[in-house]
Formats: C-alpha cells, sequence, structure tokens
C-alpha cells in the first residue's frame, strides 16, 4: 500500500490546518488504566496528518491539538490534548 500524506504548512498567521479524511471516526476510553484510541482507517490517517502537522519545525514548543465529543470525537469520548514540546 502506497500512502501519501499532504501536510499543510504551518504559518504564523493560520497556525495550524486541520486535514479531515471525509467519513472519519475517532473514539477515545480510558479503560483499565489505558487510554484507547479507537479510529476506522480514515480517521487515523487524519490522526497521522495532525501529528505529522504538529511535528513541523515552524510550530513552536507548546502548540497544541485539542480534540474532544463536540470536536472532532464520537459521543462520549473522552478529551485529548497532544502538545508539542
Amino acid at each position: 500500500m502506497d500512502v501519501k500524506i499532504d501536510v499543510p504548512a504551518f504559518t504564523a498567521e493560520n497556525g495550524i490546518e486541520y486535514k479531515w479524511e471525509n467519513d472519519f471516526e475517532i473514539e477515545t476510553k480510558f479503560e483499565n488504566g489505558v487510554i484507547n484510541i479507537i479510529a476506522n482507517k480514515e480517521g487515523l490517517f487524519s490522526l497521522a496528518n495532525h501529528l505529522l502537522n504538529l511535528a513541523q519545525t515552524e510550530v513552536p514548543s507548546g502548540y497544541h491539538l485539542h480534540f474532544d465529543e463536540y470536536n472532532s470525537l464520537e459521543e462520549n469520548s473522552l478529551e485529548i490534548i497532544i502538545q508539542k514540546k
């Protein structure tokens, strides 16, 4: 499988540009002391894009991605924040 991900360039003016795949589904749960991220193929590609986007050299330390059930995650999902060190 040949995978290509188009990562939008970060700019200080526009910040991180999210690129979501159509029909993505992402759910988060905390079970038995473990954080689970459950996603379909489109959700996994979307998350990969966001992580690569956050990893860009131009993105300053402290920048973060913030998702919850009201912003991109499935209903009853736990809030998730991914921050660049």
